[in-house]
């Protein structure tokens, strides 16, 4: 349990320190940035497995190119539930992942 909540607070702080840093998205505090991330934990658990189901020939087909479209979906989910996370566009959400993702791995293997 405890595992949980450090690596929510982890992602939480990756997804504050990348809407800051790169104006990709607007996140407006890191409490907002707290929601977001638990919205994105449970969006991954149930929505993201049905995506990558169905988008799995097309993903195959791009070398898994296409899988930073299906994580950027997933978080143009988020910003639609979550009111004080903003996206602007589908490209930027694909791109906001991927920093997203990359900043949450660092992070998390020197802090765990």
């Amino acid at each position: 349990m405890l595992d949980l909540i450090l690596q929510l607070l982890i992602l939480s702080f990756s997804i504050y320190v990348v809407g800051r840093l790169t104006g990709l998205f607007e996140i407006d505090d890191f409490s907002a940035a707290i929601v977001t991330a638990f919205v994105i934990a449970l969006v991954n658990v149930t929505i993201k497995p049905i995506l990558v189901f169905i988008s799995f020939p097309i993903t195959f087909l791009t070398f898994g190119l296409f899988s930073f479209f299906v994580n950027g979906f997933c978080l143009l989910i988020v910003a639609k539930l979550v009111p004080k996370f903003k996206l602007k566009g589908c490209f930027t959400a694909a791109f906001a992942a991927l920093l997203i993702t990359l900043v949450n791995s660092l992070l998390t293997k020197l802090i765990i």
